[in-house]
């Protein structure tokens, strides 16, 4: 069976409330399509009124962070039951930019994926490298790394629904975009580490994206590859051209 395609963007921390109101509405005629899974990652505070806007399209709201634990003392934090009352049902685990400059770790990563699973959500999970890595010829074993420590617990049944984000950090915002082939083999090696972790039929059925610097004109030939099974979407998602994307 073909894994359908899923294109999600991250707005990371852009549009007021009003404002996502706006875009959402900009938005859902240009990505009308049943082809793919369409999420906008939006900040908490723009989720319920995104999710108003969004009623009644194909659009699926989601969310950009969460934590591990149900409720209590964390002030500023947002609860997994809190998402999904909202009817959130996918939340971004583990971005760059959170790992970056807020202390996330692989650690921190699973704790909250295996929340995310508790409560029903589909986790995507991000994973990359930096430069220097990649320069240093360690990319695939880091990223592996990234994949073993984020699955530890994780069923096979949890995994096979769960979607991976594989996002060169040097790629992100900097315009910089991996080559097909570079995409390409990190997905495909994603892709064999979760059969290691699992097996086959869970590789087949996991859906892997590719992140950084995708636009309407390279997203056709990224989402042509056999293990990239569609996109996470930074600056482009705020903009019309997240139609085009979603219509590679």
């Amino acid at each position: 069976m073909a894994r359908k395609k899923i294109i999600a963007g991250n707005w990371k921390m852009n549009m007021t409330p009003s404002q996502a109101v706006e875009l959402v509405n900009t938005l859902k005629p240009l990505v009308a399509n049943d082809d793919v899974d369409v999420v906008f990652c939006v900040p908490a505070i723009d989720i319920i009124p995104a999710m108003e806007a969004a009623k009644g399209s194909n659009i699926h709201i989601g969310a950009e962070n969460m934590y591990f634990e149900e409720k209590g003392a964390y002030t500023g934090e947002i609860s997994p039951a809190m998402l999904v009352d909202a009817g959130v049902k996918y939340v971004i685990i583990g971005h760059s930019e959170r790992r970056e400059y807020f202390a996330e770790t692989d650690e921190t990563v699973n704790k909250k994926v295996l929340k995310a699973f508790e409560h029903s959500l589909t986790p995507i999970i991000c994973c990359g490298e930096t430069l220097t890595q990649r320069e240093q010829g360690v990319t695939i074993d880091f990223v592996r790394q990234q994949i073993k420590i984020a699955f530890l617990n994780v069923t096979a049944q949890q995994a096979a629904s769960a979607v991976i984000a594989y996002e060169p950090i040097w790629a992100i915002g900097t315009g910089k975009v991996a080559t097909t082939a570079q995409a390409q083999e990190v997905c495909k090696a994603i892709r064999d580490c979760i059969a290691e972790i699992y097996d086959e039929a869970t590789a087949a059925a996991i859906r892997i994206q590719y992140g950084g610097s995708v636009s309407a004109s390279n997203a056709s030939e990224l989402f042509a590859q056999a293990d990239i099974d569609g996109g996470l979407v930074g600056g482009a998602s705020l903009k019309p051209d997240f139609g085009q994307i979603v219509n590679y």
